[in-house]
């Protein structure tokens, strides 16, 4: 190895083992019991979660060697997620009932791998290699996030309500009154510039034409967004999209998911609380962002208008590092776009489709982004789940328009 060679190869080893005691961390306060939950198709067990990041270093970095053996070939099986084209998967809405492996076992397979993708790292340094554990560590960092929202789930549907952590301090803060900030206009460049980590639906970067808008100071309020409620939102239909409002009657949606029925309180990792009106809204669907937006006389951002007002700004908010987990009110005295990274994520008005010039990664991995480019929509900027070092300007993000399970709100946009 040349000398920078050997740092380069250093600094992932070190990065790998990092982010893999991480998703350790946000388990250890959790029993076998409750890494064993799955409360609905869309979540996975913690238990899951903890194998199948491991399964993807042992799959795409390990298996790379012909003469790699792994671990238990019928957990291929059991922990592989969506890669049709390395095999068959056992059924997403099944995971929770796969008692076997023991936590213990699934454990001990963690540590296997990272031994092994450690001792890698110390005697090849070759770029495809680091390449391919750097998007294992993003990988991981993704599930760190589910393994979140899908304990929270987990809890709320137990009707003990447990908290996942401690009670959250109560904050003085008060939202900055709301106000537009004129955006970009003219043909502007979207999408990753090259330097760093990006995965490839994040590419190619390209232009593309802005027509005069402005985009919201913060992201709308507990508050604004009770009044949404209280007006009767979730009754007048002329507020809701087709399918929306279609699925707020089959669902009996009445309020954001996690809300309680008084209106005063919601659900959070650290239990039931006081509904803060002062924090983001948090827990939507696309619907609920479009209905609210529509009954705020504004529109959603479209995720080329928010990248091109995020574009240079740091990555400083409310973020997992900072070990919240709950949204918080944006800063008084800021008189620019606040809580662009961090609190939660924005549904934005664009559909998850495939940029100009986009190419799937090659061989199987190409299955990791680009076979969901129909019928999602783009959320941008991260939750107070997402690690810092994982989001940035170009990231996108995508769910289904009925998804609400996931730290999702919502920033407004407006035509100028």
């Amino acid at each position: 190895m040349t000398t920078w060679q050997s740092s380069a190869a250093a600094a992932i080893a070190a990065r790998f083992h990092r982010v893999r005691r991480c998703t350790l961390e946000l388990c250890a306060g959790l029993s076998a019991e409750d890494l064993q939950l799955q409360s609905m198709p869309d979540a996975s067990p913690g238990k899951w979660h903890l194998a199948h990041t491991s399964w993807f270093f042992e799959q795409f970095v390990l298996g790379r060697d012909p003469a790699y053996r792994p671990r238990d070939p019928a957990w291929h099986y059991l922990f592989n997620s969506y890669y049709q084209s390395v095999g068959p998967m056992h059924a997403r809405p099944q995971r929770g009932l796969l008692s076997r492996p023991s936590l213990d076992e699934v454990h001990d397979y963690r540590r296997r791998i990272d031994d092994a993708v450690g001792e890698l790292l110390g005697r090849d340094d070759d770029a495809g290699l680091l390449e391919l554990v750097e998007l294992g560590l993003q990988h991981e960092q993704q599930h760190q996030e589910l393994l979140l929202t899908d304990i929270k789930h987990a809890f709320w549907c137990n009707p003990l309500q447990p908290a996942y952590r401690a009670p959250i301090a109560a904050a003085d803060a008060k939202a900055v009154p709301l106000r537009f900030v004129a955006g970009r206009e003219g043909i502007v460049e979207i999408g990753h510039r090259g330097e760093g980590f990006a995965f490839d639906n994040e590419t190619p970067r390209h232009r593309t034409l802005l027509q005069p808008h402005a985009l919201a100071n913060r992201l709308v309020t507990n508050a604004e967004y009770l009044a949404f409620v209280r007006e009767g939102g979730y009754r007048e239909p002329g507020l809701w999209l087709s399918d929306g409002w279609a699925t707020v009657q089959r669902e009996g949606w009445r309020h954001p998911l996690y809300w309680q029925e008084d209106l005063a309180s919601e659900f959070t990792l650290a239990g039931v609380r006081a509904l803060d009106p002062h924090e983001p809204v948090c827990h939507l669907s696309y619907y609920e962002a479009e209905a609210f937006a529509h009954w705020a006389g504004a529109r959603l951002p479209t995720e080329a208008e928010w990248e091109s007002a995020a574009q240079g700004v740091a990555i400083d908010g409310n973020l997992q590092d900072a070990r919240r987990f709950q949204p918080r009110a944006a800063a008084v005295g800021d008189t620019g776009l606040q809580q662009l990274y961090g609190d939660a994520w924005e549904w934005t008005a664009s559909p998850y489709i495939n940029y100009p010039g986009f190419r799937p990664l090659p061989g199987s991995l190409g299955e990791y982004n680009g076979k969901f480019m129909c019928g999602q929509w783009v959320l941008r900027g991260g939750s107070c789940a997402t690690p810092r070092d994982h989001i940035r300007a170009s990231y996108r993000n995508f769910f289904p328009p009925q998804a609400r399970w996931q730290f999702a709100g919502l920033r407004l946009g407006q035509d100028r």
